[in-house]
């Protein structure tokens, strides 16, 4: 049945109400779906950028400069092999593993350590001729070397945010000694350095060699984490404790590393398993990775614990010992030169003429005093 004009206009308006709820449902809907497509697009795009951010701001902070953070992060890559999964968002892929690994460095960035210092010349002379050998190959790697006074094995890393929990840690370190004496029941620990070996070629150090005192060290570092841990304070990893002495790491300059992204091995072949020394194991330290090091290039140290009662006496026999073959090169020259005939004629020649010349004085002073003069 045909509709008048009026009655077709008020029906196309029914229509059009009857229509709108559902035009405006679907409206919603889209806009809706639009916002959160956006939402985890913003959030996708921010967070990498973060994290980069960070990452740039760490790079700028003074332990840069130190051989801890790095050679700790490059040992846990190197022995956990970690399957990432991916997921799609959105048509962009995602790495989980590298996602949870940058929000564990937010929440815990090493800022401390326990460090077992060397202190012995033979070690630290061996280890300065490797590095003198290895830049004379590559003058760049100059800057990538550890001085001397910095030398060290770190037993763990921790985090202490304030000045209680840094008096706490020292608190830690105090209360471990009676347990490290424990353990070493008197007995003097020989740690023997032998071989060199890196860390995905970033970061040369020189092995521990493999013995009864070694595995007597990683149980002394594991009791003290434990110790640390109780008393509330984040310290050590997850990964297995690997005792090592770095001596060179690319992280030393930023500079550096852009021209520079791997260290060629052959350039320490010689040494590959060159033995570096023994250092008998006396002290641990509480060290800071951010204040300013000791003149000697050692860190800051907040507090310390030394073992053995005879230590101390130990400490100065070998000096004396090092002292005396020191000078025996020096002894042996000297009567060489003793048992040479005209070294001996001009000898005796010079005593006997500064004998004469002595008494010559003498007697011209007795004869200015005399009452006739």
């Amino acid at each position: 049945m045909a509709l008048r004009p009026a009655e077709g206009a008020a029906r196309a308006g029914v229509d059009a109400r009857s229509a709108a709820p559902e035009h405006d449902g679907l409206e919603n809907i889209q806009q809706k779906k639009i916002f959160k497509e956006d939402m985890e697009k913003t959030q996708q795009s921010e967070e990498p950028c973060a994290a980069d951010s960070v990452d740039s701001l760490m790079a700028e902070m003074p332990f840069v400069d130190t051989d801890i953070e790095d050679e700790h992060a490059m040992h846990a890559t190197s022995e956990l092999s970690i399957k990432k999964k991916r997921k799609r968002t959105t048509g962009r892929e995602i790495e989980e593993g590298t996602e949870r690994k940058k929000k564990k460095n937010k929440q815990y960035q090493p800022n401390y350590f326990i460090s077992l210092p060397i202190t012995n010349p033979k070690i630290t002379g061996s280890i300065q001729a490797v590095q003198d050998a290895i830049v004379q190959k590559d003058q760049r790697l100059s800057k990538a070397m550890v001085r001397s006074g910095s030398l060290h094995v770190t037993m763990f890393v921790m985090h202490l945010s304030s000045e209680e929990e840094i008096s706490i840690a020292v608190g830690a370190l105090s209360d471990s000694k009676v347990f490290v004496d424990d353990l070493l029941k008197g007995k003097r620990v020989d740690l023997s350095f032998q071989g060199i070996d890196h860390f995905r070629n970033q970061v040369g150090f020189v092995n521990l060699a493999e013995n009864d005192h070694t595995a007597l060290l990683k149980e002394i570092a594991e009791t003290m984490k434990k110790i640390f841990q109780e008393k509330g304070i984040m310290a050590g990893e997850e990964r297995a404790f690997k005792p090592h002495l770095t001596f060179m790491k690319l992280s030393k300059s930023t500079e550096l590393r852009k021209q520079v992204k791997k260290i060629d091995s052959s350039l320490y072949e010689d040494f590959k398993n060159h033995y570096f020394g023994d250092e008998i194991l006396h002290r641990f330290d509480l060290c800071s990775m951010l204040k300013k090091k000791q003149p000697n290039g050692y860190y800051y140290c907040e507090s310390s614990i030394v073992f053995g009662e005879s230590h101390e006496a130990d400490l100065v026999k070998e000096a004396l010992r090092r002292e005396t073959q020191a000078l025996l090169p020096r002894l042996n020259q000297i009567k060489e030169l003793l048992t040479s005939p005209e070294i001996r004629t001009k000898i005796s020649k010079e005593l006997f003429e500064d004998r004469h010349n002595s008494n010559s004085k003498w007697k011209s002073c007795i004869d200015s005093e005399s009452p006739n003069a």
